[in-house]
C-alpha cells in the first residue's frame, strides 16, 4: 500500500511539473489568463494539471508543427558558421598583409644553421675549408 502511495505521489508531482512547464512555455492558453492557470495548477494538485491539459492548453494549428525549426546552438546554424568563416578569412588576410609589411615577404630565407658533425665542403668538394 505504501508503494502505491509513493507511486501516485510521484505521478502527481510529475503531472504538476509538466503542466507548469507547459503553461508557462505556451504562446497562448485558452479559457483563462495564464496567471490564473498557474494558480489552479498549484492549488488543485491533481485536478488542476488535468484541467489545464484538457481545457487550458491551446491546440496546435493543423498542418503545422509547434514552432518553426531553429538551430539549438550557434554552431548548428549554417548562416552563423558562414559568417564566422568569412570573418575569420578576412582577419587572416589582414594579419598576413601586416606580417608581410613588417617582415618583408621578398627577403630570401636564411641559410640553415650547421649542426656539429656536418661536413663542410668547399668548392672543390674535398672537405677542406681553406681555399687554395
Amino acid at each position: 500500500m505504501v508503494r502505491l502511495f509513493v507511486f501516485l505521489a510521484a505521478a502527481a508531482l510529475v503531472l504538476l511539473v509538466l503542466s507548469l512547464i507547459s503553461c508557462l512555455a505556451a504562446d497562448r492558453v485558452r479559457t483563462m489568463p495564464r496567471a490564473l492557470w498557474v494558480l489552479v495548477i498549484l492549488l488543485l494538485p491533481i485536478l488542476g494539471p488535468l484541467a489545464y491539459f484538457l481545457w487550458g492548453r491551446s491546440a496546435p494549428a493543423e498542418g503545422s508543427s509547434r514552432r518553426p525549426h531553429r538551430p539549438a546552438s550557434p554552431d548548428d546554424d549554417p548562416e552563423f558558421l558562414r559568417s564566422m568563416d568569412t570573418e575569420q578569412s578576412r582577419r587572416d588576410r589582414e594579419l598576413l598583409a601586416q606580417w608581410e609589411a613588417t617582415f618583408g615577404a621578398d627577403e630570401p630565407e636564411p641559410e640553415p644553421k650547421r649542426r656539429p658533425g656536418d661536413e663542410v665542403r668547399d668548392r672543390n668538394g674535398d672537405g677542406d675549408e681553406k681555399e687554395s
